[in-house]
Parts: C-alpha cells; sequence; structure tokens
C-alpha cells in the first residue's frame, strides 16, 4: 500500500487589523499556498506567548509562523522588538526541550503582502518538508 506523504503543518499567528487582510488577499486572489496551514488571530504579534507556540508543537504542528505587525502596529511602537524576544525566548525553550529553532519563523506582513505571506509559507513548507 503506497502511503502519501502529508504536508507539513504550519500554524500561523496572524493580526486581526495588520497581517490577517493580507491572508485573505491571498485567499481573493487565489493565490496558492499550502492547505495544512492554519491560522489563529491575535490583537498584536507581541501577545503570543511562547507557550501557546509549544502547545502547538505538542499538538501536532511541524512549524509556526508568526506574522507580526512590523511598525504599523496600533498597540506598540516597539512590537516588533518585543516579537522578536519572544522569539528568541521560545527559540531557547525549544533547545531545552529537543526541537529544531528553524521550526518557528516570524516575519513581518502588512495588509497588502499577500505575495509576501504566500512566498514565506511554500519557504517554510520546503523547510519544514526537507
Amino acid at each position: 500500500m503506497n502511503q502519501a506523504k502529508t504536508s507539513p503543518k504550519i500554524l500561523v499567528f496572524s493580526t486581526e487589523k495588520i497581517s490577517d487582510p493580507a491572508i485573505d488577499l491571498a485567499g481573493l486572489l487565489k493565490k496558492h499556498y499550502p492547505p495544512t496551514v492554519y491560522t489563529i488571530n491575535v490583537p498584536c504579534s507581541s501577545a503570543v506567548k511562547p507557550k501557546w507556540i509549544l502547545r502547538a508543537f505538542e499538538k501536532g504542528f511541524d512549524g509556526v509562523f508568526i506574522a507580526g505587525d512590523g511598525t504599523d502596529c496600533a498597540f506598540s511602537e516597539t512590537c516588533t522588538e518585543n516579537t522578536g524576544k519572544i522569539v528568541a525566548q521560545t527559540h531557547e525553550l525549544m533547545k531545552e526541550k529537543g526541537l529544531e529553532p528553524a521550526r518557528l519563523r516570524m516575519a513581518a506582513i502588512c495588509s497588502v503582502c499577500a505575495d509576501p505571506f504566500v512566498k514565506h509559507m511554500k519557504s517554510f513548507l520546503e523547510a519544514l518538508s526537507a
């Protein structure tokens, strides 16, 4: 019996006002990215908790992507910096748990960045599949 290899599952934490519209736009423009990408929206990317990321791995996700606000965040001028600190802290926790830090990525995705979002997802999928 042939067993087809399944695509890696990617959880995306996206922001309601900034990156969510880009993800929606990718769908409206019929841009293709892996169907195993799941999103959870949050008000601000710096609100993502390391324990949420680790829980995603425990639940079977192969990768976690944080679609950050960049400089457009309405909640904090230091959003990108704060989110970067969360990613760095989580990378350390992942190492302690024997998880490859490359399974967590972050990039700023603005509200019209449908193409960059799709490129990030395809690139992440390839890295996770290797």
